[in-house]
């Protein structure tokens, strides 16, 4: 594979792939590492990775694996860092501030509360935008469960 193909191709999936592993994570250090595992296969296996009939949803399925692999192992850092710098939002005063930060927290608590495969289904189809097919292919699921998870996740939040 050619330099130039690589960064045209793989190199723009590495922000929402970073934002699906810190989803699963809550770890931006963990999240990179699997960021970086998945670039650096793609990169090794270049061949069979042009051969696929959706590389971008395999791309998403082995950072999603990749990440629960992660996050179940004995190696993983628990409790939860702030965001990366370049994720967070500017705020402008004190009171949006407090207002924001428990939004925000009150949001997290319920997504949190979600059963994993809603919570995933919600934030590929809501954060990432995905098409319901996408999901599917990616999370190994038909597509009425994908529109169910979506449903009842929505319904819940």
């Amino acid at each position: 594979m050619s330099k130039k193909t690589y960064q045209d191709t793989v190199i723009p999936l590495k922000e929402k792939l970073f934002r699906l592993a810190f989803s699963i994570l809550q770890h931006p250090d963990e999240a990179e590492d699997v960021v970086q595992e998945i670039l650096i296969k793609a990169w090794k296996n270049w061949e069979q990775w042009q051969k696929l009939d959706n590389p971008v949803a395999w791309c998403y399925k082995l950072t999603r694996n990749l990440s629960i692999d992660k996050k179940r192992s004995r190696h993983f850092k628990s409790g939860q860092e702030a965001l990366p710098e370049d994720l967070r939002v500017a705020e402008p005063n004190p009171y949006q501030l407090a207002e924001n930060r428990d939004t925000i927290i009150y949001i997290k608590e319920l997504i949190a509360a979600l059963p994993e495969q809603q919570r995933l289904v919600m934030h590929l189809r809501d954060i990432e935008e995905l098409a319901y097919q996408e999901i599917a292919e990616m999370l190994d699921i038909s597509l009425a469960q994908v529109k169910t998870s979506l449903f009842r996740a929505r319904k819940s939040i």
